[in-house]
């Protein structure tokens, strides 16, 4: 069953010709223009069947059609320039991919992947681009809510295995030697997978991904046969975590959406922005603390217009050492640049001395120079990230030197609390899966 966009650029004789192209056509939406008809009445009465249409708001109309026909499976666009443009398309797109129906034009298709359901209850944390602290979030989310549930992580890293694998992070702790030790079995043992268990001592199951569409899909990825396992063991909440703008096709019961505050805004409210913004519970503007309050209201402006009824917060990432670091002598490596400073001057106010830093944890080459000038140090600072095991890792154990894995925690700075909100979306989700 399809419905079909339609405009008054084209003759109402031309539209119904093309519906009978078409065939199993159940309704249209009318998306505007006024060329070549006299009244929508007219049109309506050449087609025959109903037509949608809420005047300067194509999208609300969109929206009721495609949830009061639950049987479409492909929204077919007739229309042409200048009633729709570029933008207005990836909107439609989005808002197609939300309910999971196709999308088709003259030149160009955008299919979903079916969402398929967990057995369990899950939330999803997904994220609209790479380096803006999804994992972070997630870990958190995962610690927050072992107050109340027994949460597994499943991730799907670019890293992760090509078989799920478990990582016990309830019953074991992560040390560098096993983290070496991964890396010598051919692990990639900073993937996702990896920094969860060892931040949140959770259970987290590994899973690997490769390509990544505009939507958020991955070209192939092994996470039906993680969640399968994750279904299989004695926890009562999955927790999915996306890989940059990519996440998995299950349709969790509960979303945080995180976003990167220094991104640009056409990235979140365009394109298929809209779609991770529109799926959120919660969205988590993290880096908040690094770009101007006019910025930040900008965000908040383009998220509410999306989904109004999201809870937005702004947090900054204040750094958690996983180790003891007063009184040490440290050099700090982290991924960012820009969040060195930051981080090191928290790291001073727990009572360490930061004698060097390093941006290139994900720049190999840039970061072995780096490594040269490391002299007078007790311990290293390390994010669990990129080349942090077979590099830094690598290095410091072979000089003797001590590893502080770091973790980053969102903490607000808008006076709101992170923490209960994922508390409630955490109860709320738990209680619908008791039958609630």
């Amino acid at each position: 069953m399809r419905i079909a966009l339609i405009d008054g650029e084209h003759y109402p004789d031309v539209v119904k010709w093309a519906l009978g192209q078409l065939g199993d056509v159940c309704c249209a939406v009318f998306l505007g223009g006024t060329e070549k008809i006299g009244s929508l009445e007219e049109v309506r009465q050449k087609l025959g069947i109903r037509i949608y249409y809420e005047p300067s708001d194509y999208l609300t109309a969109l929206f009721l059609a495609l949830r009061e026909n639950p049987k479409v499976e492909e929204v077919v666009d007739l229309s042409d320039e200048p009633v729709l443009n570029y933008e207005d398309r990836f909107r439609i797109a989005s808002l197609c991919m939300l309910f999971g129906v196709r999308y088709r034009g003259a030149d160009f298709v955008f299919t979903p992947k079916p969402l398929r359901k967990t057995r369990k209850p899950s939330i999803a944390v997904i994220g609209t681009g790479k380096r803006i602290g999804k994992t972070a979030v997630s870990g958190f989310v995962a610690r927050t809510l072992k107050s109340i549930a027994r949460p597994v992580v499943v991730t799907m890293g670019r890293g992760g295995p090509e078989e799920p694998e478990v990582i016990d992070g309830e019953k074991f702790e992560i040390t560098p030697n096993f983290l070496l030790k991964m890396v010598e079995m051919g692990k990639h043992a900073a993937s996702d997978h990896f920094e969860d268990a060892l931040t949140s001592r959770v259970t987290t199951i590994g899973c690997r991904r490769c390509g990544g569409g505009m939507a958020g899909f991955s070209f192939f990825d092994v996470v039906d046969k993680g969640v399968e396992l994750a279904e299989s063991l004695p926890h009562d909440l999955i927790i999915l975590e996306g890989s940059g703008a990519t996440f998995p096709a299950y349709r969790a019961d509960g979303y945080i959406t995180v976003v990167g505050a220094s991104q640009r805004a056409d990235f979140i409210g365009k394109y298929f922005g809209p779609f991770r913004i529109a799926l959120a519970d919660i969205v988590v503007v993290t880096g908040s603390d690094v770009v101007p309050g006019e910025r930040l209201a900008g965000l908040e402006g383009v998220i509410q217009r999306i989904n109004p009824n999201a809870d937005i917060h702004f947090t900054a990432f204040r750094p958690r050492p996983l180790g003891e670091v007063a009184g040490k002598k440290l050099a700090l490596v982290m991924t960012s640049h820009t969040a060195l400073s930051r981080a090191g001057e928290h790291l001073e106010a727990m009572g360490a001395e930061v004698l060097h830093v390093s941006g290139n944890l994900s720049n190999r080459p840039a970061l072995l120079e780096d490594l040269k000038a490391f002299q007078g140090i007790d311990a290293v600072a390390v994010e669990l990230k990129a080349a942090a095991v077979d590099v830094v890792t690598r290095w410091a154990v072979e000089r003797g030197i001590e590893i502080v894995y770091l973790d980053n925690e969102p903490v607000n700075i808008d006076g709101k609390d992170l923490r209960s909100a994922v508390l409630d979306l955490g109860k709320r989700i738990l209680s619908k899966g008791d039958g609630g």
